[in-house]
């Protein structure tokens, strides 16, 4: 049964990419943007944990706002979807037409260094272009992912992914991976902005709220002195892209306590930034903040 269900969900994509690949760019951005306000009044389980994310980070706004929020980012994540379909069905020229750069010499100065650079990103924006676009401006860059449960998907995923050369680095066993590919100085992508188990986890605060998320970049960064640069991807009139490339996140002192922790802080006060200027832009349907046990404790 679950073969099957693989198999009708990899049909319904291939249907859509094929679409995607068929219509002009922005006539292909305006149908996910459809499809997402569909998928807002039909998806109440994901509708609701938007709303319910939303009143927890905008306590302020009005509910008639804040369900104006949700139906932008259903309709964001629409364009995502389509978007990404038809990249790798257009040529290079056309790709490099669609971009353009804000901050490009943050990420030069940093893979000057010769370290490699890790990239800090989340769900916010066009977060898949970026990889892509990144691969096909500045360099090679590997993404940090977990594998969809549907091979059949994934296996598609990773091939559009590679479109423009972006390597897939499996959170399993990844870590020599990361370290292999900035030992070659080329650029590695962590998003930052989904809950997290297990050892690695460190809780920091996102919109003053504690949210569990992974320490493996501070890690990393503590170990081989690689730069870390926060980035994000920003719609632009006629269906194009702006990558964005903050200035580096300044390490604490490896010997400084709970140094990982205050380095994803640090981490999570960009992304912060961002989301609360463009809300219409994150993935508000994941269920980011679940309470640190030590604070229940002490309330």
């Amino acid at each position: 049964m679950q073969a099957v269900r693989h198999r009708l969900e990899y049909a319904v994509v291939q249907s859509t990419r094929l679409a995607a690949h068929l219509l002009p760019h922005r006539v292909a951005l305006l149908a996910g943007g459809g499809l997402g306000w569909v998928a807002y009044l039909l998806d109440g389980r994901h509708r609701r944990v938007a709303l319910t994310n939303l009143a927890r980070a905008f306590p302020a706004r009005s509910g008639r706002d804040r369900r104006r929020i949700a139906r932008a980012v259903f309709a964001h994540l629409g364009r995502l979807l389509m978007g990404f379909l038809e990249f790798d069905g257009l040529s290079r020229d056309r790709m490099r037409g669609l971009i353009e750069i804000e901050g490009e010499d943050h990420i030069r100065q940093a893979l000057a260094q010769q370290k490699g650079v890790l990239i800090v990103a989340g769900h916010f924006g066009f977060w898949e272009m970026h990889a892509l676009g990144h691969s096909l401006l500045v360099g090679p860059m590997s993404v940090m992912a977990r594998p969809l449960d549907n091979p059949l998907l994934n296996d598609l995923l990773e091939r559009i992914r590679g479109a423009t050369g972006t390597a897939v680095i499996h959170r399993r066993g990844g870590l020599r991976g990361v370290l292999r590919a900035l030992s070659a100085n080329q650029s590695v992508a962590f998003l930052i902005d989904q809950h997290v188990h297990g050892a690695d986890a460190v809780y920091v605060d996102f919109f003053e709220q504690p949210a569990a998320t992974t320490s493996a970049l501070a890690s990393i960064a503590l170990r081989t002195g690689a730069p870390v640069i926060p980035v994000f991807t920003l719609p632009l009139p006629r269906g194009r892209y702006r990558l964005v490339y903050e200035s580096p996140v300044e390490p604490p002192a490896p010997d400084e306590p709970d140094a990982r922790r205050l380095f994803m802080q640090r981490c999570t006060d960009v992304l912060e930034m961002y989301v609360r200027r463009y809300p219409e832009l994150w993935l508000w349907m994941h269920r980011r903040w679940r309470e640190a046990p030590e604070r229940l404790d002490d309330a």
